[in-house]
């Protein structure tokens, strides 16, 4: 069965970056891409109750604009189109990028959402643009993974698990990473990350399980002590040269604790290796 993949884009230099590492990391997999651009008219605005309509002079131009968008787009991608186990798709929609995102994951029954961490528009006070912070923490439906700016593609050797045991693990919601493990011949770095080494009970029982779910990807466990989640992981990926951080989103609870935006000054992070959100 086909891998169908999502990446929206607004034709800058960090969504071309998000595209090329998707088409990389899974040049080996039968692949269908989705290419999704949201379009706006100029006169349009949020607060504005005229919104143009299809065959109108404002809509069409920002569609035209969108469509000119992707021609080029796919001319700059012509090196990396000719894998004959992908296909690709074009969407240009006049939307807000979150629902459109929701609808063509509910339409094309799509398995993965890849964006850029910065836009067009690239704030560099902040670790990812909104819309990719959104994005991890609203789309429930797939996983989520965020390309830093300027990271090329190389297949992933070591891949940061962190988690803190609390959670009874599923064999579904980790099945993406182990496939990107199995793919790359990767190794999962379980990482812990507390001021309290010692497991109860329950924490040994996730331990086990997460052993077994990982029993056919190579992997091992680590712990660091009396540091900050956030301090710790940054760390523990910088020292090792890490080649990308996997973690379960549990509502908010784990990724407001490291990702959240008032964090961001605080812990320092900038996003040198991709993301992906598991839900």
């Amino acid at each position: 069965m086909d891998k169908r993949i999502l990446v929206p884009t607004d034709f800058s230099k960090n969504a071309l970056n998000a595209v090329r590492y998707a088409l990389d990391l899974y040049a080996r997999l039968n692949c269908e891409f989705y290419f999704l651009n949201v379009f706006r008219a100029n006169s349009y605005t949020t607060d504005s109750l005229l919104i143009p309509e299809p065959g109108s002079a404002a809509y069409e131009k920002a569609k035209n604009k969108s469509e000119e968008g992707f021609i080029k787009l796919m001319g700059m991608l012509e090196v990396h189109l000719d894998n004959p186990k992908h296909s690709y798709h074009t969407i240009s929609t006049f939307n807000d990028l979150s629902e459109a995102m929701r609808q063509t994951i509910a339409q094309k029954d799509i398995d993965l959402v890849v964006m850029g961490t910065r836009g067009a528009t690239a704030d560099r006070e902040i670790i990812f643009g909104g819309n990719t912070v959104n994005a991890m923490e609203k789309i429930r439906e797939c996983p989520v993974m965020a390309i830093p700016p300027d990271f090329s593609f190389s297949p992933p050797k070591e891949i940061v698990f962190p988690t803190n045991y609390k959670t009874t693990f599923k064999r579904k919601e980790l099945s993406y990473l182990v496939e990107i493990a199995r793919l790359h011949e990767a190794t999962i770095r379980v990482l812990y990350v507390t001021k309290k080494p010692d497991l109860n009970e329950a924490q040994q029982a996730n331990k086990k399980l997460l052993a077994d779910i990982f029993e056919t990807v190579e992997h091992s466990f680590h712990t660091l002590s009396d540091k900050k989640v956030s301090d710790g992981l940054t760390a523990f990926v910088e020292s090792r040269n890490s080649d990308m951080i996997a973690f379960i989103n549990h509502k908010h609870f784990f990724f407001g604790s490291v990702f959240s935006r008032p964090l961001v000054k605080e812990i320092g992070y900038e996003a040198i290796v991709p993301i992906l959100a598991l839900h």
